[in-house]
């Protein structure tokens, strides 16, 4: 029951999404519509997550400097016990105070919490060991994206303090000159009775009248006696009555010859009675705004009083009839106003939930063998790596397919972070990264990107301008490369290999191999080595050392806008005859043809790597054969970069060819392949047999034409 109920004055949080963090905010008041809802007004708290990048640095900036003026003060250890992941929790608890205000849904209220400022001489790991505890050192104003520090710190120190002297001793002399030290104002022990001191000041106070009536100024603020005297009633002249009866030894005759010289009657004026009316007015709206914080209040409404003014001017206005009569108003209406309110425990479920595993060990390249698992099954929790959970929430961006356990996910929407630092969650020291594009077709992407050698040519139409895609590389980690040694037989390489596009959950592979070390099932782990790369200064001297490979002009590249081949003819024994190769062979002679050879006057260029540049049976087929439809990329599904197409002749020289010439041939692939063996098997025969060529080619006989 009091844990639900919420008063003015409590540090709450509201949810505004169901998948954002909470909002910290502190109430003000209660307020109900005239709906019958309850509507909270409150005071704005951030976070660090929504501050400005480069407002946070100039932050961390200030509080590393302040630190180490502390350490050459004097050593503190609590810093330096701190280990990285204290320091990033610690983040999580750093609010940021502001003077804005908001009304919020009662009913949106989901716990509270406990808002401090920063005690410099307090541990700052008690806030870590206390549950939904914030602290906060600087003020924050969204409208004019600036950071400033609270006035309301702890000054402790000697640049704050006086060094108090050490207690004398019995029979010691004080040697400290008290004249020097301060100045004496009034004498207790002065020759005059309290009622001639009454008496004196009752005719400063008539003289002060007096002069009021004679001010013209003053006679327009105070036009009745009653006020005039009022006025003359002040501190300000019973405060110049008896510093002048002091200055003048307490002789009543000389100290009254001063108040009333020759000149005139002396007027003395408070801040009161300087301040004009429309001053007075803009002082109480900036009271009723910033409240007692004088610094704001000269800033942004009396610029051309002084702080002192101001402060002086506070505490004479608390003691007019105005302030009695606002203090009653308020007190009114805080009576009619609401002090509290009772919220029900919010239970209804979240969207963010996902299905319940059932504290099952999932599949751990995704789903498994003839079955499809919904997306981010089987992947463990983003924040503590945790395979079971009683209930999952779906985290992060749609893409990324994380998700977070119970525990992990209450720390994300009361303190808008992870407990442990995440791939998906940006770091403050980094950029954060471009958005990776929505893609609607998720399968058969991978042939399609992973493709190489052929350009991609635009035509200018909008069909191929709008699927550019940016290009990606594949980069290993260390835990994935020990993976594939130690963990070999549940990670499944070669499935992995054909689905580069598929995450492979590293935290149930690091699991599962802590369980087989706790048993005893695997050795030491292997030493992976580190790649040494060579600098750019080197690879330009090599560069520059070295004539350029150019691509020989000879080969054409297959592109998306390349003119289609010409068709090639079988060469025949004899010469062309017009429109008769159009007709059959049994149409004029009506006789049986006769076989003709299986290798017909066809010739094979020299190979290279990937095509041969000469004709024959791959481009084309002899006319009136059977046609070979030419594979032609789509221009909707062209590739980002370039393909490589693999033909028959290729596939039959890889058979001849080592591993390491196979390799040396595929980082140059406009060079030409000069391996004997592989010249010595194409100046055997072609590599392809041709097509058969059409019936009515196959003839021996002249063509005999009858009129």
């Amino acid at each position: 029951m009091a844990a639900n109920m919420y008063r003015v004055g409590d540090y709450v949080f509201f949810e505004n999404s169901s998948s954002n963090p909470y909002l910290i905010r502190r109430i003000e008041e209660l307020n109900k519509t005239a709906s019958g809802n309850v509507e909270a007004k409150v005071v704005c708290f951030y976070r660090r997550r929504d501050i400005s990048h480069s407002l946070i640095q100039l932050a961390d900036k200030h509080a590393k400097d302040l630190e180490e003026e502390k350490e050459e003060e004097k050593e503190s250890p609590l810093e330096a016990e701190l280990t990285d992941k204290q320091k990033h929790q610690l983040r999580h608890r750093e609010l940021f105070l502001s003077r804005q205000y908001e009304s919020l849904p009662a009913t949106h209220i989901r716990g509270k919490c406990s808002v401090a400022l920063l005690n410099e001489t307090e541990a700052v790991l008690s806030y870590l060991d206390k549950e939904d505890t914030f602290f906060y050192s600087l003020v924050y104003d969204p409208t004019q994206k600036t950071l400033l520090a609270d006035k309301g710190e702890i000054r402790v120190g000697p640049r704050f303090q006086a060094d108090v002297p050490d207690m004398l001793q019995e029979g010691e002399s004080d040697e400290w000159d008290q004249s020097k030290l301060e100045e004496k104002l009034w004498d207790p022990d002065c020759p005059l009775s309290s009622k001639q001191i009454d008496q004196f000041l009752v005719v400063a106070r008539a003289v002060g009248t007096f002069a009021r009536a004679l001010d013209c100024s003053s006679s327009v603020r105070q036009p009745s006696l009653h006020t005039s005297a009022a006025a003359a009633s002040r501190d300000i002249t019973l405060f110049h009555a008896m510093d002048t009866l002091h200055r003048h030894g307490y002789d009543l005759s000389s100290a009254l010859s001063v108040l009333v010289p020759s000149g005139g009657p002396v007027l003395c004026r408070d801040e009161m009675e300087e301040w004009s009316a429309s001053e007075a007015a803009m002082f109480e709206e900036a009271l009723e705004k910033y409240g007692k914080d004088f610094n704001d209040i000269r800033q942004d409404f009396l610029p051309w009083k002084s702080l002192t003014s101001i402060i002086e001017y506070y505490y004479m206005w608390k003691t007019t009839d105005r302030y009695v009569q606002q203090k009653r108003l308020k007190a009114a209406e805080a009576e009619s106003k609401l002090k509290q309110v009772y919220i029900p425990t919010y239970n209804k479920p979240n969207p963010n939930q996902i299905s319940v595993t059932n504290g099952k060990m999932a599949t751990v390249n995704g789903a498994g063998p003839g079955a499809y698992h919904a997306a981010g099954g089987g992947r463990a929790c983003e924040s503590c790596y945790s395979m079971q959970s009683a209930q999952w929430y779906s985290w992060g961006p749609p893409n990324m397919q994380c998700r977070l356990c119970v525990s992990c996910w209450m720390y994300w929407k009361k303190y808008g972070g992870l407990k442990m630092p995440s791939r998906a969650e940006v770091p403050e020291e980094k950029t954060p990264p471009s958005p990776v594009p929505n893609e609607p077709r998720s399968r058969g992407h991978g042939p399609r990107q992973s493709s190489h050698m052929v350009p991609v040519r635009n035509s200018g139409s909008p069909k191929s301008s709008t699927k550019t895609k940016q290009a990606f590389l594949l980069q290993a980690t260390r835990l994935t490369k020990l993976a594939r040694h130690m963990c070999r037989d549940i990670i499944r390489l070669r499935r992995a290999a054909r689905r580069p596009f598929v995450p492979i959950n590293c935290g149930a592979i690091k699991a599962e191999y802590m369980l087989r070390v706790s048993e005893g099932q695997v050795g030491r782990p292997p030493r992976i080595r580190t790649a040494q790369r060579s600098t750019l200064a080197s690879v330009l001297q090599f560069l520059e050392s070295r004539p350029a490979i150019h691509a020989p002009r000879s080969h054409r590249t297959l592109g998306l806008q390349a003119p289609p081949p010409r068709r090639l003819l079988s060469s025949l024994p004899y010469g062309p005859h017009g429109l008769l190769g159009k007709r059959s062979f049994h149409h004029h002679t009506r006789a049986e043809p006769e076989k003709r050879p299986e290798n017909p006057g066809q010739t094979t260029g020299p190979v290279h790597n990937g095509r041969s540049s000469g004709g024959g049976g791959t481009r084309g087929s002899a006319r009136g054969g059977v046609m070979i439809r030419k594979r032609r990329p789509n221009l909707i599904d062209a590739p980002d970069d370039s393909f490589f197409v693999v033909s028959r002749e290729t596939r039959r020289a890889r058979r001849l060819l080592s591993r390491s010439q196979l390799r040396r041939a595929c980082r140059q692939p406009c060079e030409q392949i000069t391996l004997r063996k592989a010249s010595q098997a194409l100046s055997q025969g072609p590599l392809l047999a041709p097509p058969h060529p059409h019936p009515s080619l196959r003839m021996r006989g002249p063509i005999v034409i009858h009129d």
